[in-house]
Formats: structure tokens, C-alpha cells, sequence
């Protein structure tokens, strides 16, 4: 109870104090921070996803801004041989303003990652934005088949049967590639599993068709149960290295991090960055409000 407490007071806290416990989730707030970040990594041998923070946005022009910084970032990262790639979330680009506008902007990147021999994952957002972000994916996917990917999350009941209906996209030659993750966004139960195990059991019950179907999958989670039993299914199932990976956050559980690298999986790592890192703080806490007491240190124990 006072974890939750803590973490609805935090949006109300000076941004200064929040950026205590920020700093270790967020790259920075500039390009070169992220840049910075993203190949610090690499020497340890992680790979990278590179993600600008914000989302929701509420004009054309905000969009076109977005579609601009992106662009400049795959310039910048590919040009500095960073081993890793480019995530992006559609309601940065107007998908709740204009779908059209918003895929074309999204088009115009993943066509300059293709140019440069990169990938880009779209992201998957609410319940809302589901069906619309899918078929932004399809259309993609036909024109970039080797340089587009798709989130999707486990805790949304319709995931199975969205991974069959995109199954037909699915060939030997160009895998379909996911990012399989629990999933964030506050959803009605009609809608997404609640249930702690029921998340973690259709998370492997995913998996499972994914490795059955030969689909390419990172395996985006800090649970070290479904960490252990995704290792376990690769071993049973006899997945070869270059059809899986597992992904996790910038700053957290780096101690599982590193055993997975240990055991020589291929780890990536999401680095956001950017000035809006506010609202990607606030709403880390609101999903898991244990962060609270790291919060509480980190402003007593400051240096």
C-alpha cells in the first residue's frame, strides 16, 4: 500500500527530485547520451534497440518533428556502426490524429533503416491502438520484409489469435520478427489477463507457437521464471540462436541481464532517451510500484 502511495505522489514531485530515480531507467535526455549509452553496451556485448521518448502526441506538427529526429537518429547511430536498432511507438507519429499520415511518417523511417541495412520495431500500445498498429505492420512488412518488426503482449487475451492471423506474413526465407513482452498498459479484464500466472503462462503458451511457427522472437521480460522456462523450451525444442533473443530495459535487473549474456544468448537492450522522459518515468512506477522504495533511497542517499 505505501508503494502505491508513493508511486501516485511521484508525478506531483519537482522533476529534479524524480530524475533521482529516473537516471538509472533513462539514457539522458540528448541524442549523444543515448549514443553514449547504446555503446557502452556494446562493448559488454549487448545489443541495443534505440527508442526517443513520447507518445499521445496531439498535433500534425509534433509528428512531423518526431518523423524528423528519428530520421537524423538513424543517420547518426548507423554512421557510428552502433550494434543495434530502432524502436517506435505510432501515437508518436498521429496514429489517434491521422492513421494515414501517421504510416507514412513511420514508412519514411523504416524505408531509411532498410537503406542502411537496419530494422524497426513498432511498438505496441493500448487496447486502442491494437488493430490499427497491426495493419500499419502488414503493410509495412509486404515492402520491408527483412526490416520491420511488431511488439506484441502477453497479458492481452486476443494475442494468440492475433500471432495466427499474421501468420500467413510468416516465411522460411524472411521469419516474421516479435518482440514478446507481459505488456504495461491498464486494461479491463475482458480485455487482458489479470492474474499474475495466467500473464506468465500465455507469455510461454506465445512463445511456444512462435518457436513452433519458426517465427523470429525477443523475449522482452525481467521475470526470471519465464526467463529460465523460455531457456528451457530453446534447449527442449532445439532453437537455433538466430531465431531468438531476449531484450530488457535500460537500468534494470542487470544482474539477470548478465547471466543471459553469460550463457551467450543475444541480449538486447531498450535505451530511451529524450525530454520527455517524465511520463516514461511516472508510468514505469504505476507499473510496478516496488520501484517506491529505490525511490526513497535514491533521494535520502543522494551521491
Amino acid at each position: 500500500m505505501l508503494n502505491k502511495l508513493i508511486a501516485n505522489i511521484i508525478p506531483y514531485m519537482p522533476k529534479k527530485l524524480v530524475w533521482v530515480f529516473s537516471k538509472r531507467y533513462i539514457a539522458g535526455e540528448t541524442m549523444e547520451e543515448g549514443l553514449l549509452a547504446s555503446k557502452l553496451l556494446n562493448e559488454k556485448n549487448i545489443e541495443v534497440t534505440v527508442d526517443i521518448l513520447g507518445e499521445f502526441i496531439s498535433t500534425i506538427d509534433e509528428a512531423q518533428r518526431n518523423r524528423d529526429e528519428y530520421k537524423e537518429v538513424i543517420e547518426r547511430f548507423t554512421a557510428e556502426n552502433v550494434k543495434g536498432n530502432f524502436s517506435v511507438k505510432p501515437t508518436m507519429f498521429g496514429l489517434l490524429i491521422d492513421k494515414e499520415v501517421c504510416y507514412n511518417y513511420v514508412r519514411e523511417i523504416v524505408q531509411l533503416a532498410a537503406s542502411k541495412d537496419s530494422f524497426v520495431r513498432i511498438d505496441m500500445e493500448d487496447s486502442q491502438c491494437v488493430d490499427i498498429e497491426m495493419d500499419i505492420f502488414r503493410r509495412l512488412r509486404t515492402e520491408f520484409p527483412k526490416h520491420v518488426g511488431l511488439v506484441v503482449q502477453a497479458y492481452m487475451r486476443r494475442t494468440l489469435s492475433d500471432l495466427e492471423a499474421l501468420n500467413d506474413l510468416n516465411t522460411e526465407l524472411n521469419p516474421i520478427s516479435f518482440r514478446l513482452c507481459k505488456g504495461i498498459y491498464v486494461e479491463p479484464e475482458n480485455i487482458a489477463f489479470k492474474d499474475f500466472d495466467e500473464v506468465r503462462a500465455n507469455f510461454l503458451a506465445d512463445l511456444k507457437y512462435m518457436f513452433d511457427n519458426k517465427m523470429y522472437v525477443g523475449i522482452a521480460t525481467h521475470d526470471k521464471y519465464l526467463v529460465e522456462e523460455a531457456m528451457k523450451l530453446i534447449k527442449e525444442m532445439n532453437i537455433p540462436k538466430n531465431m531468438y533473443e531476449f531484450q530488457m530495459l535500460y537500468g534494470v535487473t542487470p544482474e539477470l541481464r548478465q547471466s543471459v549474456v553469460d550463457e551467450k544468448h543475444l541480449m538486447r537492450v531498450y535505451v530511451p532517451y529524450g525530454s520527455q522522459w517524465f511520463n516514461y518515468s511516472t508510468r514505469r512506477l504505476k507499473e510496478n510500484p516496488k520501484m517506491a522504495q529505490h525511490i526513497i533511497k535514491a533521494l535520502f542517499i543522494r551521491g
